[in-house]
């Protein structure tokens, strides 16, 4: 990792402390509860959270040789097009694709959208992993498209079973953060009675 991307992951941390992470009580999609949420669309989304999960990621990625970057709808959306964007200004284009929840109903009837060739060499990223399911979802139908899996990527683990899941699974798991993690980071800023810095 180069300086520059140390220095982007930090900054992309600051981010995600300090607009996507929030303690409460929060019900999750499982139908459990939560003392923590992390939304981390309003990072994913924001024009200086792209540039920096398309930087992050597009290093990281760069020892697998990936032909493809995508997942499944809609956490994965913003993190593919923001690698296939900086991938793109570095001289070395990977396209993203998107994984429908359910086949398109009309016309192809295609469970993928965008650039998925034929054979390619794929990285499944999402954007947080509690369980892995979704991340699993979208390697099953990658690999029915009759490409390989070489990476699994998650921007943030909660570190509540996916690793397991995925690895279990067969594949290779990265994860950009933790909770453990981005909790420290809240945290710290917070016992320094500040909101954490956003460094640009």
């Amino acid at each position: 990792m180069t300086g520059a991307t140390v220095s982007a992951k930090a900054r992309l941390c600051d981010l995600l402390a300090s607009r996507a992470y929030k303690e409460g009580s929060f019900a999750l999609s499982s139908g459990r509860r939560s003392d923590f949420y992390v939304d981390a669309k309003q990072v994913t989304l924001d024009p200086a959270g792209i540039n920096l999960v398309g930087e992050v990621l597009f290093d990281l990625l760069r020892p697998y040789s990936i032909d493809a970057i995508g997942g499944l709808t809609l956490g994965a959306d913003p993190i593919a097009i923001a690698v296939a964007s900086f991938s793109e200004r570095q001289g070395h284009p990977i396209p993203a694709f998107i994984v429908r929840k359910e086949a398109k109903g009309h016309g192809l009837q295609k469970w993928i959208e965008g650039c998925l060739p034929d054979g390619a060499r794929v990285a499944v990223v999402d954007d947080v992993l509690t369980s892995g399911g979704s991340a699993l979802k979208a390697v099953d139908r990658v690999r029915d498209a009759g490409c390989e899996v070489v990476v699994v990527v998650g921007l943030l683990d909660r570190e509540e079973g996916a690793r397991d899941a995925i690895e279990r699974a067969g594949h290779v798991f990265e994860s950009v953060f933790t909770i453990s993690e981005l909790r420290e980071r809240y945290r710290a800023a917070r016992a320094q009675g500040v909101a954490p810095l956003v460094s640009r």
